[in-house]
C-alpha cells in the first residue's frame, strides 16, 4: 500500500510540476532558472546534436533514452534485484505475519523488528526500489518540457506521428499500457489486493495520459520500457542463473537444515542406546 502511495504522490508532483513551468517559453542558453539552465535546455541541446549525428529527432530521442537507461542501470539493477530478493523472501515474511498476527502496538513493532531483522540478514533493501523511480521522474519531465520548448521539434514527423504532437492513431499509448503491465506483472513482489490494484492502474494511468502528450515524449517512455522489460529478464530470468538472494536463501536454510541434522545426531548419541538382550540357548 506504502508503494502504491508513493507512484500516487510521484505522479501527482509531474502534473503539478509540468504546469509550473510554462511549455509555450522556448528553451535557449539566456533562459533563467536551475530547472531550464541544468534540465530543459543541456537535455535539448544533446538531442540536437545527436540529431545532427543520425538524421533524425526520432531516432535522437529514442539514442538519449538508451543512453539515460545505461547511465541509470547501476540503481536499476540494484532495483530490480531488490524485487526479485523480496519475492524470494515472501515465504518467510508471511510466517512472521502469521506468528504475529495480533493487531496490537507491541506485537506489530515486534513483527517489525522481525521484519528488519530478516531484511537485515539477507542483505535486502525493501525501499530500494523507489530511488529509480524518483530518479526517472525528473527526466521524464525534462524530455517534456525539451520536446515543446525547442522549436526544432515543431512539425517533425518520425514513423506515423509528428514528434510534438499526440499519436493520432493511439499505438504509442496503447504499447506504452502494454509494455508498463509487462514490466510490472515482471517485477511484482507479492500477490495481494494492493499490488493487483497498481499492476492494472498504472498502465491505464499511462494509457488516459499518454493519448495527451506529445508523441515525442511516449516514445520515450515506451523505448525505456522495452530497456527494463530485457533488463529485467537477463537479470532474473530463467536461465540468468542463482544469484544474490536466491543463492543466500539457500544456503541459509541449508545451513539450518544440516544444524539441526547435527542436533538430531547429538540427542541421538547422547540417548542411552538399549540393546535388545537375545535369548539364551536351552542346553540339551
Amino acid at each position: 500500500m506504502k508503494k502504491t502511495g508513493w507512484l500516487i504522490v510521484l505522479a501527482s508532483m509531474l502534473l503539478f510540476l509540468s504546469g509550473c513551468f510554462s511549455v509555450n517559453e522556448p528553451v535557449t542558453a539566456d533562459s533563467e532558472g536551475i530547472w531550464n539552465s541544468f534540465f530543459v535546455y543541456p537535455l535539448s541541446r544533446l538531442i540536437i546534436l545527436i540529431a545532427g549525428w543520425v538524421s533524425s529527432y526520432g531516432w535522437a530521442i529514442i539514442v538519449v533514452t538508451v543512453l539515460f537507461r545505461i547511465v541509470l542501470l547501476p540503481l536499476m539493477v540494484k532495483q530490480t534485484k531488490s524485487m526479485k530478493a523480496m519475492q524470494q523472501l515472501q515465504p518467510e515474511m508471511q510466517k512472521l505475519r502469521q506468528k504475529y498476527s495480533a493487531k496490537d502496538k507491541n506485537t506489530q513493532m515486534q513483527l517489525n523488528t522481525e521484519m528488519q531483522k530478516l531484511f537485515s540478514e539477507h542483505k535486502v533493501n525493501p525501499f530500494a526500489g523507489c530511488l529509480p523511480l524518483l530518479v526517472q521522474m525528473p527526466i521524464f519531465l525534462a524530455i517534456y518540457h525539451a520536446i515543446m520548448r525547442t522549436p526544432n521539434f515543431q512539425g517533425e514527423s518520425f514513423a506515423w506521428f509528428v514528434l510534438n504532437n499526440p499519436d493520432p492513431y493511439f499505438i504509442l499509448p496503447v504499447l506504452a499500457c502494454i509494455l508498463t503491465f509487462v514490466q510490472q506483472k515482471m517485477m511484482m513482489v507479492q500477490d495481494n489486493p494492493q499490488m493487483k490494484i497498481l499492476l492494472y492502474a498504472m498502465p491505464i494511468m499511462i494509457l488516459v495520459v499518454g493519448i495527451f502528450l506529445p508523441a515525442a515524449v511516449i516514445l520515450y517512455w515506451v523505448v525505456g520500457n522495452i530497456f527494463m522489460i530485457l533488463q529485467t529478464y537477463f537479470i532474473t530470468g530463467p536461465n540468468a542463473g542463482k544469484r544474490g538472494l536466491e543463492a543466500t536463501v539457500e544456503t541459509a536454510a541449508a545451513s539450518k537444515a544440516k544444524g539441526n541434522q547435527g542436533s538430531q545426531r547429538k540427542n541421538n548419541k547422547n540417548k542411552p542406546n538399549k540393546k535388545k538382550k537375545k535369548p539364551k540357548k536351552k542346553r540339551k
